[in-house]
């Protein structure tokens, strides 16, 4: 599904009058969710899962076929959740 789809579906599902309230309402979600976790704060949503960020560690290894080796840094990473009322939907396939 693309943004185009997604948004016809938020339009539908959410009694949207137009496509633009609709993905306005989809931005102000995304950059509400992105501020929280810019700010490490968790974003729970009961039934549906959680956002939060974690610590993704460095690791270095050596590049196939050659002598070089390379780092990475340890950085924070956003990391979705999924709940028991999301993952009860979907295995049942409504």
């Amino acid at each position: 599904m693309n943004k185009a789809q997604f948004v016809e579906l938020v339009q539908s599902s959410g009694e949207y009058k137009t496509k633009i309230e609709a993905e306005a309402a989809i931005k102000a979600f995304t950059q509400a969710v992105t501020t929280a976790l810019v700010n490490k704060e968790d974003v729970s949503l009961v039934g549906f899962g959680s956002f939060n960020t974690i610590l993704q560690k460095g690791k270095s290894g050596k590049i196939p076929n050659t002598d070089k080796t390379y780092t990475t840094q340890d950085k924070m990473a956003p990391k979705f959740k999924a709940g028991k009322g999301l993952k009860d939907r979907v295995a049942a396939g409504k």
